[in-house]
This record gives C-alpha cells, sequence and structure tokens, in this order.
C-alpha cells in the first residue's frame, strides 16, 4: 500500500465516525507493516548481492537483468512501450525483406596466419618445377606463381623460457699438460646468461598473465628447463631498472591527458603488513618499544591499494599503476604534480567516492553511470516497475553512445548526437524522479529510495556527457585494467616488499600501455632492455606508439 492510499484510508476511517485513538492505532498497524515489509525487503535484497557475489552474474544487460530479448528503442519514464501481441501467429514470423542479403556469420573461429607475428617462416617450393616450366599434366600450359601461397601450421610446446647447452670439447696435450678448450660461437661468446628475452617472457607471464614465480618454477620444471623463483625474481627487477625512466616519462605524458580515469583496488604487501602488526604490539605495550624514537607512522592509515589511472590524450591511451597505502585521488594528485601549467583542467572520470578526487588540484568530474546504474539491478526484484523505467532510459543512453562509436563520430558530434538523442530521455527521467520524491512514492530509506537519491545527488556529474565534448558515459575501461592487479592478487596474494610492488606496478604499467596501443608487451620489453641507454637519455622516443620509429632510425643511421 502506497503512502497516499494509505492516508485516504485513515480519512475515509475518521469522516465515518472511528475514533481517533482507533485511527492512530490503525496509523501505528500500517507503519508497523511497512517497517517489517521494509526489512524484508532488505534481507531479500542482501541475499541476491551475496548470490551475485558467490556464483556472479553473466553480465548487467538489460535483457539478463529484466529477461527480454530486446530493449524498447526510446521508452523513457512516462511513455508506455507498445505491448506485443498475447499469441502471435506462426504466419507473422518475420519473412526475409527481398534483396536484404542475410547477415554474415561470425567467422569459423581460427586465427589468421598473419597474428603468428613470431612463428618462423619456412618457404617451401614445388619439388622439380619453377615458374615458367610447362605443365606437367596437360603439356600445354605455362605454370605461374600464385600471390598467395598455401599455409600450414604447426605448433610444438615448450617451456616459456628455453636454454641452450653448448658443450665445448676440451683437449689437453700428453707431454706440455697445455689445455685446448672448443671457442663458443661469436653470437654467444661475450652475450650474458640470460638473454634479455627471458625477462621479457617471466615480466609478460608474471605481471600480465598471472602466472606467480612459483608456478612458472614448476612449469620450466616439468619441461625440463629448471629457472627458480629466486631466479626469476632477480631478472624482472633488473629489468625494471632498464624501464624504469620510460615509466617515468609515460607518468609525465599521462599528466598532459585530457581525459583521465582513476579507481582502485584492494591490495596486500606483507612488508607493511608486518610494520602494521609491530605498531599494533607497540601500541599495547610501550614499553615492549626498545626505540623510543621508532617510527609510528599514520594511526588512521592501514589500508593498501592499487590504483589505475588510465589517461586518455589525443590517439593515445596510457595504463599507470600504484601500489602502496595512497588511496587513488592521492596517486592521481601526484600525477597531476607533472601537468602543465598553462592546461586546462583535464576531466576526470571516477566513481562518486570522495577519496577518488585530487585534493590540490581541479578537474572536471564525470561519475560513472554504470555504478548508478547497478543500484537499480540490485532491487529490480522488489521494484520491477519503477527499476525497468530507468534501465530502458539509460539503455537509449548506450545505444546513443554506440552508434557514435560505431560511425566514428567526433567528440563535437558525439556530443550533438547524446544532446538530441540521450538529452530529452534523461529529462523525463530527472522530472521522474523528482516527482517520485515529492509526491512520496517511494520510501527513502528503501532500495529504490536510496537508488533513487544517488541518481539525483550527482545527477550534474553523471550528465557531463550531455555537456562536455569527450566525456565519458562510465569507468569500464579503468576497472577492466584493474582486472590485471586483481588477477595478480589472485594469484600471488601478495607483494612482499614495497620493492615487489613498485616492479609489479612498472611492469603491469608499460604491459597494459602496450596492450592498449596494440603494441606486442613482449617485443616492447625486449627492445627496452637492448637499448636502455638509449631509453634513460631520451625516454620520450621510446614509448609504445613510437618506439619502432625510433628503432628504424637507429637501424638506418647505423
Amino acid at each position: 500500500m502506497q503512502f497516499d492510499e494509505r492516508e485516504a484510508l485513515l480519512d475515509r476511517a475518521a469522516k465515518a465516525g472511528v475514533a481517533a485513538e482507533d485511527v492512530d492505532l490503525m496509523r501505528a498497524v500500517f507503519d508497523s507493516y511497512a517497517y517489517v515489509t521494509e526489512l524484508i525487503e532488505q534481507k531479500n535484497q542482501t541475499l541476491s548481492r551475496l548470490r551475485t557475489i558467490i556464483f556472479g552474474s553473466r553480465t548487467e544487460s538489460r535483457a539478463n537483468v529484466l529477461g527480454a530479448d530486446k530493449p524498447p528503442e526510446s521508452t523513457a519514464p512516462g511513455t508506455e512501450p507498445t505491448p506485443p501481441a498475447a499469441n502471435p501467429p506462426e504466419s507473422a514470423a518475420p519473412a526475409a525483406t527481398p534483396g536484404k542479403e542475410r547477415a554474415k556469420s561470425r567467422g569459423h573461429g581460427r586465427r589468421p596466419v598473419e597474428d603468428y607475428t613470431a612463428a618462423a617462416r619456412v618457404p617451401l617450393q614445388v619439388a622439380g618445377l619453377l615458374p615458367g616450366d610447362a605443365c606437367p599434366h596437360c603439356q600445354t600450359g605455362t605454370l605461374y606463381e600464385l600471390n598467395r601461397p598455401g599455409r600450414l601450421i604447426r605448433f610444438v610446446g615448450n617451456a616459456p623460457v628455453q636454454a641452450t647447452v653448448y658443450e665445448l670439447q676440451k683437449l689437453r696435450c700428453q707431454g706440455c699438460g697445455q689445455l685446448k678448450t672448443a671457442e663458443p660461437p661469436a653470437e654467444v661468446a661475450d652475450a650474458p646468461k640470460y638473454d634479455p628475452t627471458v625477462a621479457s617472457s617471466i615480466g609478460v607471464f608474471k605481471y600480465g598473465a598471472g602466472v606467480p614465480f612459483y608456478r612458472a618454477e614448476r612449469l620450466q620444471e616439468y619441461a625440463g628447463v629448471p629457472l627458480a623463483a629466486s631466479t626469476q625474481w632477480m631478472l624482472v627487477a633488473e629489468a625494471a631498472g632498464a624501464y624504469r625512466p620510460v615509466y617515468g616519462e609515460l607518468i609525465r605524458a599521462a599528466a598532459q591527458g585530457d581525459l583521465l580515469h582513476n579507481d582502485d583496488t584492494t591490495a596486500r604487501i606483507l612488508e607493511s603488513m608486518g610494520q602494521r602488526r609491530e605498531k599494533a604490539l607497540r601500541d599495547l605495550d610501550p614499553a615492549a618499544d626498545e626505540s623510543p624514537a621508532a617510527p609510528r607512522g599514520d594511526p588512521q592509515r592501514t589500508g593498501m591499494f592499487t590504483t589505475n589511472i588510465l589517461a586518455e590524450s589525443g590517439s593515445h591511451r596510457i595504463a599507470l599503476y600504484f601500489t602502496g597505502g595512497r588511496h587513488a585521488g592521492e596517486n592521481l594528485n601526484e600525477v597531476l604534480r607533472q601537468r602543465a601549467a598553462e592546461l586546462p583542467p583535464p576531466m576526470q572520470m571516477c566513481d562518486a567516492l570522495s577519496r577518488n578526487y585530487p585534493a590540490e588540484f581541479q578537474t572536471i568530474v564525470a561519475n560513472c553511470l554504470v555504478h548508478a546504474r547497478r543500484k537499480f539491478i540490485e532491487v529490480k526484484d522488489t521494484f520491477l516497475e519503477e527499476c525497468t523505467r530507468v534501465l530502458d532510459a539509460l539503455a537509449v543512453v548506450y545505444a546513443a553512445d554506440a552508434h557514435a562509436r560505431e560511425n566514428h563520430l567526433t567528440p563535437h558530434q558525439r556530443l550533438h548526437h547524446h544532446q538530441v538523442v540521450s538529452g530529452p530521455v534523461m529529462e523525463s527521467l530527472r522530472a521522474w524522479l523528482d516527482e517520485s520524491v515529492a509526491e512520496r512514492r517511494v520510501e527513502p530509506n528503501s532500495g529504490l529510495g536510496q537508488a533513487i537519491e544517488y541518481l539525483r545527488r550527482y545527477w550534474h556529474r553523471l550528465t557531463l556527457f550531455l555537456r562536455n565534448p569527450g566525456a565519458p558515459l562510465d569507468n569500464n575501461i579503468c576497472e577492466r585494467a584493474l582486472k590485471k592487479a586483481i588477477l595478480h592478487r589472485k594469484n600471488a596474494l601478495f607483494y612482499r616488499s614495497h620493492r615487489g610492488a613498485e616492479v609489479g606496478d612498472i611492469h603491469m604499467s608499460l604491459i597494459h600501455t602496450c596492450e592498449l596501443c596494440g603494441v606486442n608487451p613482449f617485443e616492447y620489453l625486449t627492445a627496452l632492455q637492448r637499448h636502455a641507454d638509449a631509453a634513460e637519455a631520451r625516454p620520450a622516443d621510446w614509448m609504445p606508439w613510437n618506439y619502432r620509429d625510433t628503432l628504424a632510425v637507429s637501424a638506418a643511421n647505423g
């Protein structure tokens, strides 16, 4: 029973001559019923969220949430979609449109040969025949070579890191005892024991694919090429020294970005956890601390986080990772210290948590529309009609954004498209939200009331895409980037020290930036190691998007 219905019933009871104390008793009964109903609703919502956490969900698409096959094209709050026929006859099934081609299949699922960039190419000739020879079949035609050869791919399994043993023959003179040893090949005579590709392979395995050192050690052992976990750490730590100048340049370049996404997730660093435990023991027994000058740290700061800052500047995207005691806003604040003073404030996309904002720098804030949408998804089982209205409106917004993306609209063209298509829908949604609150259609403390209040409170930031060119709808790209850190945490559980966290941040930043730029991370990390001096001298020339040009110029100059 809605609030206005309840009050109308109590007014009728009072007009019918029911005593005032009885009307108050009826009101108390109704209030108690509403309270118990709210508790049940909150319990169901909590259980629903728990089921999602444990068992997961496919996606939060409208079809999965509401069970609908296709969202209405322009359904907005205050409008009713056209209902489908109750029992459509079989003859009403859509027929193929004359002259319209069938939709193309999505493909055979196999990778094209061009994707195997590191595979060895072995050209094979037809035995006994050359282009220009007479055809052995008809004896009249002439053979010519096709531009596209046949392709046959054969896969061979081996360990991620391979080793070659050079057995150098030794000869000793029977008379003088002089020892003669065979010379190794010239390409390995002065080469280090571990080629740069080893550190690249381990780094991509560990920080790109989330394979811990001990699992890689076991795999190497199984393949007959042992490589200890301690040796793997030594190699990636040394390689991180070669990457550090480029990592610093990435931070500087990201600070100049037009749009900055940021978010964080929890992390574990054993070194900090040990210090925190020692501090707790000192607080319990100060006399046990033999060193009065021992640092106690910030008593209010106990959390550890991995922050991702994803910067977009022109055609480049840069992913940065920072692990430690700072929140996402504090890490963004440190990055923006390197921003050129003459540049205007950048746009920032994040969720509405206060810890995501930089304290010292101004940004044009956009909040994540998916976070607001998810609050309605969590209560859709209890408030299906109201949540359907909101999800239908947001479906129009995302369809408009998909149209802009598919047609490669410029930021200003995209803004105009959203203002024309999404603007009226969002204005209608805002009016419905305000009316629901003003007319007391929703209990403020209910799940739906809290979802509506969140949407109204951050409306200006959630609708920045209707005012600023290039403003995103959500922070999904940053949350996807954080999956790399979450995968590492899931498989390796923790970093042993702050040094280990720094090495991980450097590797993840370079690897994911390569992925965003369409560059092979393995080849890039190897190039940085082979040209460490040049990268340190001019790190701006060794960014993932331009290092190939630098290599080409270097090769041309000899």
